[in-house]
């Protein structure tokens, strides 16, 4: 069988396509389906769940119950607004820190350039441990504190990495241009470098986003009393290690299914980042890529 050429690219032939296609629609039934799965199973009647053996791909009808037991005041929805709280206030200040330190190094004047990108560069290869961290955490008096969340993952060396090079493949007239009109580097920073840099701070802002949404072992560590457990804390507690969900946890007398309530605290903890992302996807390649080329 010839090869068709289409644009000077020769195109496999029509066995070679189908066979990709049975192979891509596989891998999207093994990606998807179990996501169904959990949907199905959070708003499926309780004895449809009994008679699946907990796993429900197509209810019979469908009940919201579990979800409302969710939002009743108890302790996910409290855990709920701490993620939030943590994902946004965090996410903010991370690539607050991570813009002003990466665009000092990006810049030739800057005199301890070289030092600190070296210590920048060494954290990625020897992170601090376990103990040693704690210890600092407990020594600045962090310790069940929501701020224990946030300070210590403040800073990702790689992300400040990828920012100070996508700053150095900014076209160098435009900084002097405005030091010509009199701008600092503050002015400089703030109306000249970050509008032209919208697409790696979304990339970064939501790798910071994605960063403290799913993060738990922060609040596992430094976190002692249970009202400022974040959601992903609350997920593995009640989910993963299959702790009951009582009336006490969840603040309302009517209990749905365990099941059931297990899948919705899934599905709450899924959707806000598959939400965010279809928004940022179109700025990874640019943003990433570019910020990659140059060293």
């Amino acid at each position: 069988m010839s090869t068709r050429i289409v644009q000077g690219v020769p195109m496999p032939g029509w066995p070679m396509r189908i066979f990709k296609g049975l192979v891509l629609l596989i891998f999207c039934a093994v990606v998807i389906v179990p996501f169904v799965g959990v949907i199905s199973t959070s708003v499926a009647p309780n004895k449809q769940i009994n008679e699946s053996g907990g796993l429900v791909l197509l209810p019979k009808s469908i009940s919201f119950a579990a979800y409302e037991s969710l939002f009743a005041g108890g302790v996910v929805t409290r855990a709920l607004f701490v993620s939030i709280f943590v994902t946004i206030v965090g996410t903010l200040l991370s690539l607050t820190v991570s813009c002003l330190l990466a665009y000092a190094l990006s810049r030739p004047s800057f005199v301890a350039g070289r030092p600190i990108l070296l210590v920048v560069l060494f954290s990625m290869l020897f992170s601090p441990g376990i103990i040693p961290l704690y210890l600092t955490v407990k020594g600045v008096g962090l310790l069940d504190s929501i701020w224990a969340l946030i300070v210590p993952t403040m800073i990702s060396a790689f992300n400040v990495v990828v920012l100070r090079a996508f700053f150095m493949n900014l076209p160098n007239e435009l900084t002097e241009s405005a030091r010509i009109d009199g701008a600092g580097e503050l002015k400089t920073f703030t109306n000249i470098v970050l509008p032209l840099s919208k697409a790696v701070l979304s990339v970064i802002g939501l790798f910071y986003a994605v960063a403290y949404w799913n993060a738990f072992f922060s609040a596992l560590l430094y976190l002692n009393d249970s009202k400022l457990w974040p959601l992903q804390l609350v997920l593995r507690t009640y989910v993963i290690n299959d702790t009951q969900l009582g009336s006490a946890e969840l603040g309302t007398e009517l209990l749905p299914p365990q099941a059931s309530i297990q899948m919705a605290i899934l599905v709450v903890s899924i959707v806000p980042i598959l939400i965010i992302y279809p928004f940022l996807q179109r700025h990874f390649a640019k943003g990433v890529l570019t910020g990659a080329v140059k060293g």
